[in-house]
């Protein structure tokens, strides 16, 4: 039973939709890995990898072991897993037992990797991770050597089957010059491992951003996440987009909504203060619906008298403070809003919408900051 007093629902059309756009964008030629990190950007690891796979996808991207071993509990057993991050020791034994493969950015893990598919009598699936000016993870040039002397020593246990970096901030064109030195740096080091019989099975260095606003980065496979949530990088990469398109429409749909219920209602005097402090005084006599979502719930406190919900095809204020578990909405005299009505927190109703992007920027918040924060206790429920 859901004892939940909010449930996340997840559009499995609307994935289908953003992944066939993806995969028209990239062509059929280049691999679509989903990334699922931050609990699949707050959708629930759980539910959104068998979503992905029923639309089509076989390869997914995290960051940690914990968060591969959540997707190895729900998988098929033909569909792949890569770490792109945290690998301890112990962890790196269990990513070769279980053919999982995983980014490789130190002397110390690459090393490890060999190690442990020696004494299993197995194969680590290595990704190289190269730094190309992001400065964070990978290798520099000056490490090359070392990397290639550990590789050509392993050979029988280490399967090269990637070389990967990431790009700092293909989202805005601001950054232009530094990404394109990026994708050079990038191919250099790729052609110096090759002359050196170290050839990698697939190129890979593109995020949504990337993807979208810089077609050279797509290569071999591209590492998507916010894009096919149904939700863009940055405004500045959908102007660019739509702005190429004839009828201008956003192909993107939007994967996730929130809905709760209305628990309570009150009536309030004018000029008497609603919830904690004195933030909010109704000016004249008003109702109060109260909502059982608060910040515990990722229901960010930022939003206190100035968020907006979905009633009945009615948008509606928040009232005073978010408080821990609940929040209090305005309602004007006359409106019909009785306990139980549906409240939506993301999603739309008719032509009314609360979008995760009006969500975000009330709460001075970015999408994936947002939607990650949406605690991994909530139910969610996969719909059509």
């Amino acid at each position: 039973m859901n004892f939940s007093p909010s449930t996340i629902y997840l559009h499995k059309d609307a994935l289908l939709n953003n992944i066939e756009f993806i995969q028209r964008t990239i062509g059929d030629e280049v691999q679509l890995s989903s990334v699922v990190k931050g609990n699949a950007y707050g959708h629930g690891i759980e539910a959104f990898v068998p979503m992905a796979e029923s639309c089509g996808i076989r390869h997914f991207s995290v960051f940690s072991a914990h968060e591969a071993l959540r997707v190895f509990n729900v998988k098929s057993p033909d569909t792949h897993i890569m770490i792109m991050g945290y690998l301890s020791e112990e962890e790196i034994e269990w990513a070769v037992q279980n053919d999982v493969s995983f980014f490789v950015f130190d002397t110390f893990r690459l090393e490890k990797a060999a190690e442990k598919a020696s004494e299993i009598g197995s194969t680590a699936r290595i990704h190289i991770e190269v730094e190309t000016g992001m400065n964070r993870t990978g290798f520099d040039e000056s490490q090359f050597p070392i990397v290639a002397e550990i590789m050509q020593r392993n050979l029988e246990f280490l399967r090269f089957e990637g070389i990967c970096t990431h790009y700092a901030g293909a989202e805005s064109i601001a950054n232009y010059f530094r990404v394109t030195q990026q994708i050079r740096r990038f191919n250099r080091a790729y052609r110096w491992f090759e002359k050196r019989g170290l050839k990698a099975e697939k190129k890979h260095t593109a995020c949504s951003a990337a993807m979208m606003n810089f077609p050279k980065t797509r290569m071999d496979m591209v590492r998507i996440g916010i894009l096919q949530y149904g939700l863009w990088p940055s405004r500045e990469t959908w102007v660019a987009h739509v702005n190429k398109l004839k009828d201008k429409t956003d192909p993107l749909q939007r994967v996730i909504a929130w809905k709760s219920t209305v628990m309570d209602i009150k009536k309030v005097p004018s000029g008497e203060f609603v919830g904690y402090g004195t933030s909010y005084m109704a000016e004249e006599d008003m109702y109060v619906a109260s909502v059982p979502v608060g910040y515990a719930d990722g229901y960010a406190r930022s939003l206190s008298n100035q968020g907006r919900v979905l009633i009945n095809g009615s948008r509606m204020a928040i009232a005073g403070l978010v408080n821990m578990s609940m929040l209090l909405i305005e309602v004007p005299m006359g409106t019909d809003v009785n306990i139980g009505d549906e409240v939506i927190l993301i999603g739309d109703e008719g032509e009314l919408s609360i979008s995760v992007a009006s969500f975000g920027e009330l709460s001075n918040q970015l999408n994936y900051e947002l939607l990650t924060r949406l605690p991994s206790g909530i139910p969610r429920k996969i719909i059509a």
